[in-house]
């Protein structure tokens, strides 16, 4: 048997180490081929050797300055060289990012059995976020498997008619990452530092522009008001947001615009920060479970659960919101503790476990299936 595990971002490292890990482990009788797309050429190194991946292929798509449609292209036709050479009997990804979708559609062309890990997320704005929302829907009608992180993404699914015994609540590998890389760097989840320091991130398309020019309005008021808070943005390397964010706050003292953080590098800040202040996905999942309070600058998040727990508060671009939600973390005590829920509901850790057994379980199943359909018919003798 033989299995395609793919990422290209950041992100997708990230969740898809648990799952590589997990299949080496437990299934060695399984080939595990790694294949990488490159989508985040300059993000990667880092996280393949600190989750001490080994890379099977690296595609290496990225070109300056691309945009969606040649991207596709490129992708599309690497999968579909790639599964026509290569007989996988299924193919797994993660999340929603370009590279997903074209493996999923590739995938769905080669007829190869495709597990999608986190599916189900939405937000039902086909814009927000663009154009993840729009991925993950026709990720989800391609798929063979959907591994869902919770019942509110399980039953998305279903009101889209995906089948129930093509659906597993599994919870998030973000989670089984999380702890992983606590546990390797010593540090404590369940009773972690809190310093005068508040950690920023912001990258998505939607915030690009006008949005991301509050967003750094916004922070410039923080620090200004809260001088002895610290400020650490790891800046992504898109232009769009590197020329605005070192435009509006370069300048000021106590905020620190640094290189994309490793991920190690980043637990270790989320660990021993005030707050969190983002418009990523993994983080609102993380932040939680290392009892810090996050502010989502997005208008809608495909993750509403740590929204309804308390832990996270949506405050989009909104110059003013932003400012005032941080104003009343650090004044009060007790608005401050009521968004530490203290664990994410997300997972516990146990997330790539569930989702390798289903996996494996389902292509035993196809095998099985196979089987009996290619024995031959028995004619009886009259």
């Amino acid at each position: 048997m033989k299995i395609c595990c793919i990422f290209g971002t950041r992100p997708e490292v990230i969740k898809m180490a648990p799952v590589i890990h997990e299949l080496k482990k437990k299934h060695p009788e399984i080939t595990t081929h790694v294949v990488c797309s490159g989508q985040h050429r300059e993000l990667l190194n880092s996280l393949i050797e600190w989750f001490e991946l080994n890379v099977d292929l690296n595609m290496d798509v990225m070109a300056p300055n691309q945009n969606l449609n040649a991207l596709s292209a490129k992708l599309m036709s690497e999968f579909d060289k790639l599964f026509t050479r290569e007989k996988y009997d299924c193919v797994v990804a993660q999340g929603d990012t370009t590279t997903v979708l074209m493996a999923a559609i590739a995938a769905f062309y080669a007829k190869i059995p495709y597990g999608h890990v986190e599916a189900g997320l939405r937000t039902f704005d086909r814009n927000l976020p663009f154009p993840e929302e729009m991925n993950r829907v026709l990720v989800g009608k391609s798929a063979s498997l959907h591994f869902a992180p919770t019942q509110v993404a399980a039953d998305n699914l279903r009101r889209e008619g995906v089948a129930e015994n093509e659906i597993v609540t599994t919870g998030n590998t973000v989670i089984d990452a999380l702890y992983y890389t606590v546990k390797k760097l010593g540090l404590d989840a369940k009773n972690p530092s809190r310093e005068k320091l508040i950690l920023v991130t912001a990258h998505r398309r939607e915030n690009h522009g006008e949005p991301l020019k509050r967003i750094c309005r916004a922070l410039a008021r923080i620090a200004k008001d809260h001088s002895d808070f610290s400020i650490v943005f790891p800046v992504h390397p898109n232009p769009n947001v590197r020329s605005v964010v070192y435009e509006l706050l370069g300048n000021l003292p106590n905020i620190s615009l640094v290189e994309p953080l490793a991920y190690d590098e980043l637990v270790r800040l989320m660990v021993k920060s005030y707050l969190v202040i983002t418009d990523s996905g993994g983080l609102q999942e993380e932040a939680p479970a290392l009892k810090k309070p996050v502010l989502v600058l997005r208008e809608e998040t495909e993750r509403p659960e740590v929204v309804d727990l308390g832990g996270a508060r949506l405050v989009g671009s909104d110059e003013d919101l932003i400012v005032d939600s941080v104003d009343r973390l650090i004044a009060s005590e007790k608005e401050y503790q009521e968004m530490i829920i203290g664990y994410s509901p997300y997972g516990t850790g146990q997330s790539a476990e569930l989702t390798v057994k289903s996996l494996v379980q389902y292509l035993k199943s196809i095998q099985a299936e196979a089987s009996l359909a290619s024995r031959p018919v028995c004619t009886p003798v009259t």
